[in-house]
């Protein structure tokens, strides 16, 4: 235990640390998420340009996945190993180059080879930038500040909707408005890696801006954190619990993805624009941005996770469904509405569960393992979409399946809270 003294003491640093620390991880995660899912913009035009059917697309957009899943975890015990100034900004120069290069590719075999490049160089930032935050922030505030950093996600579909719905319009010099725009969108990328070097100290102990004293206090409070279950990196990989998390955790990505790298042309096929359908796709995820922080604070607040989980994943199993088996073009955006905010909202939750359980090189490689596993599902869905309307011509049977694996998703974390984390409901903040 600690005193309230330091308790007081630290939770001021912290809301000051998170102030300076917050937006630039979530700046960095919307360029991320912006270059690994603006090709949802790019396929408006660039499937007919370069004669890719829907399922070559689904499969190429997916396999950046098997990029991440190969080399997530060497990339997060690399980011323990070097510190995580120097190799955030690797992840971020090499993304940023490989999403500009996508705008070159000729046919299905060189798309999915910049995909996969661009998945392995990508791979670790997520679960490096969760186990950045147990650097610095307490288990009984981590579910606000993950939920905020989650939130560059919808964030980038936010401010990228519309503004590549806009440069798809752009053309000269011998290229497309579908290749300026992924040329255009990786600048960033190179950006924000440069200025890592200048925004992000490797933790509470190297950071210039707090004083020797409020080090301590930072040390202390972190301290004073009931020990993780797995500190081990043999200890982790035999334990029962990190595997069954991927059962939720790959249901819900699995929906995200498949809905991510769609969307646009499914607003598309109602009849609208490409800017319109900028607009539009970004309304989602301007409300899936509150739904995640105020889910978040609510599980902070009452000490809860899983029944959390599993309520945002329901909320986005009706969503889903809702898109396909309702007309009415209103019906259809709110149920999108709903679907994003469910799915964000759960997935913010959801990464308080393994990050209570693991510590040290257990915390590198298990919050890697885990991510990088359930990742796959970013393959599956998107692959799942394209063979579903490929094989039938509409949407309906692609996100009636996806809604499933949400139903799957809230079914499988509330069986797993009750059987694991029962714990942590006992672990209310004072």
């Amino acid at each position: 235990m600690i005193s309230a003294d330091i308790r007081e003491k630290s939770d001021r640093i912290l809301n000051r640390a998170a102030w300076r620390l917050i937006p630039f991880m979530v700046l960095m995660y919307v360029v991320s998420f912006l270059d690994r899912v603006n090709i949802s913009f790019a396929a408006l035009e660039m499937n007919q340009d370069l004669g890719f059917s829907p399922q070559v697309y689904g499969f190429a957009s997916g396999i950046f996945f098997f990029g991440y899943f190969l080399f997530e975890v060497p990339s997060n015990l690399m980011l323990q190993k070097v510190g995580a100034r120097i190799w955030m900004c690797r992840i971020c120069v090499t993304w940023g180059l490989l999403s500009m290069l996508t705008a070159f590719v000729k046919d299905p075999v060189s798309f999915s080879v910049v995909r996969f490049l661009l998945g392995a160089a990508e791979a670790g930032l997520y679960p490096g930038m969760v186990l950045y935050m147990t650097y610095w922030f307490p288990s009984s505030t981590r579910a606000r500040f993950i939920a905020l950093f989650l939130a560059g996600v919808p964030l980038s579909n936010v401010i990228g909707a519309p503004i590549s719905g806009w440069l798809l319009g752009l053309s000269g010099h011998g290229l497309a408005g579908w290749q300026w725009m992924l040329i255009l969108e990786g600048i960033p990328s190179l950006v924000c890696g440069v200025a890592t070097l200048w925004f992000l100290p490797d933790g509470p102990a190297k950071a210039k801006w707090l004083s020797d004293d409020e080090k301590r206090i930072i040390a202390a409070r972190l301290a004073a954190e009931p020990p993780g279950a797995l500190h081990g990196f043999k200890e982790m990989l035999f334990d029962k619990r990190i595997w069954i998390l991927m059962i939720p955790d790959f249901s819900i990505v699995i929906a995200l993805y498949g809905l991510n790298l769609w969307q646009p042309q499914m607003i598309k096929a109602m009849g609208y624009s490409n800017i319109q359908t900028g607009f539009i796709v970004a309304l989602p995820y301007l409300l899936a941005m509150g739904a995640m922080v105020g889910l978040g604070y609510s599980s902070d607040r009452s000490g809860e996770r899983a029944k959390h989980v599993a309520f945002g994943a329901f909320m986005g199993a009706i969503g889903m469904a809702g898109a396909v088996l309702l007309t009415n073009h209103n019906a259809v955006f709110a149920s999108l509405c709903l679907a994003c905010c469910g799915i964000y909202a759960a997935l913010a939750v959801f990464w308080t569960l393994p990050s209570s359980l693991l510590r040290g090189t257990a915390a590198a490689a298990g919050l890697a393992l885990l991510n990088s596993f359930s990742n796959l599902g970013g393959f599956f869905g998107p692959y799942l979409m394209g063979w579903a309307r490929q094989t039938t011509g509409n949407f309906t049977l692609g996100m009636l399946l996806l809604s499933g694996m949400l139903v799957l998703a809230g079914v499988s974390v509330i069986m797993i809270g009750r059987a694991f984390f029962s714990h942590l409901d006992s672990q209310k903040p004072s």
